[in-house]
């Protein structure tokens, strides 16, 4: 009889030699940027159907909710988006790709690869100069710097050039096995 409960997973963990907890922490790991965007998403559902029940319902609110909310909201749109470049699931319009040949095909993927390094790049150091001004810029009704919201927006084009750089890499040693 298994339980889904960490303290049962870490019994087993340990009676297993860690096999479990190998299994548990890689898929942790490799899933790491949708358990972070489900997560804030899941905040941001919640704090808004709290709300919505506490206005109808009871005639009053979160005065910090929404403001809450938002930058949860904020938060699982680009670390979503890293989640999906990281599986290379944006949409692509490849239809005169697919009809070139094999050898092209890889010529242009390389290349659309290197330019998204240049551009993934480019919007991580604009991000930097966005978080440096964004500073001093406090939150109107939590009171804190706006600087925590506007930090996805800087970890989700850094991950993305990371990821970018990992997909060139793939293309030069023809190491990658994912499909574009």
């Amino acid at each position: 009889m298994r339980r889904d409960s960490s303290f049962l997973c870490i019994s087993i963990t340990i009676k297993n030699g860690g096999k479990i907890l190998g299994k548990n922490l890689s898929f942790v790991l490799n899933n790491l940027e949708d358990l972070v965007a489900a997560f804030f998403i899941s905040i941001t559902t919640i704090l808004v159907v709290i709300n919505i029940v506490l206005r109808y319902v009871f005639n009053s609110g979160l005065v910090w909710s929404e403001e809450v909310a938002t930058g949860c909201f904020v938060w699982s749109v680009f670390i979503g988006a890293v989640a999906v470049f990281k599986h290379r699931g944006h949409v692509g319009v490849d239809i005169i790709v697919k009809r070139m040949p094999q050898g092209m095909q890889k010529a242009i993927g390389l290349i659309t690869d290197v330019i998204l390094v240049a551009l993934n790049g480019y919007m991580s150091y604009l991000s930097i100069i966005y978080i440096s001004k964004s500073y001093t810029k406090m939150t109107p009704v939590l009171g804190i710097s706006s600087v925590y919201i506007s930090s996805s927006v800087l970890i989700a084009f850094v991950l993305m050039t990371m990821y970018s750089i990992k997909f060139v890499w793939q293309d030069v040693t023809g190491s990658g096995k994912e499909e574009k």
